[in-house]
């Protein structure tokens, strides 16, 4: 493919756009087990290009060659950001249903909120020659 219709090679991409929200929820989906959720990136390639929540499985591909790059949400996470809150750590004592569901639930918000202080400036795209880091740019 040309310049100006976008390129089938994903070296082309400098930089990739993602929205923090559809992180910060395919970070969470995965965590709680539900479908698996990548981030994805959709030729033809640009120099900018948007990762876009998308869930994985059971899809017809429109897309021949070169495929959709599916990136997991982890790999834009730094190594030392907060681990997603699990029911054992937020239980009360003396135990009671609701306290439960209410510290769980307010642990849940307080990660959303400090993992979004642990993205990554860059994050690797997959080729056929090995790796090719691109700038992140987090959109709101």
């Amino acid at each position: 493919m040309n310049g100006a219709r976008g390129s089938s090679d994903p070296t082309a991409v400098r930089s990739l756009a993602v929205t923090t929200d559809d992180l910060v929820t395919a970070l969470e989906a995965n965590r709680r087990g539900d479908d698996p959720v990548v981030l994805r990136v959709t030729p033809p390639f640009y120099g900018r290009m948007r990762a876009r929540i998308h869930r994985t499985g059971g899809e017809a591909s429109d897309y021949a060659d070169p495929e959709p790059i599916h990136l997991q949400p982890r790999v834009f996470v730094a190594d030392d950001a907060p681990a997603f809150p699990e029911p054992d750590e937020t239980r009360p004592d003396p135990y009671e249903v609701e306290a439960h569901h209410e510290r769980h639930t307010e642990a849940i918000r307080a990660w959303r909120s400090a993992v979004r202080d642990h993205l990554r400036e860059a994050v690797a795209l997959p080729t056929d020659d090995g790796p090719h880091e691109v700038e992140v740019k987090y959109l709101g």
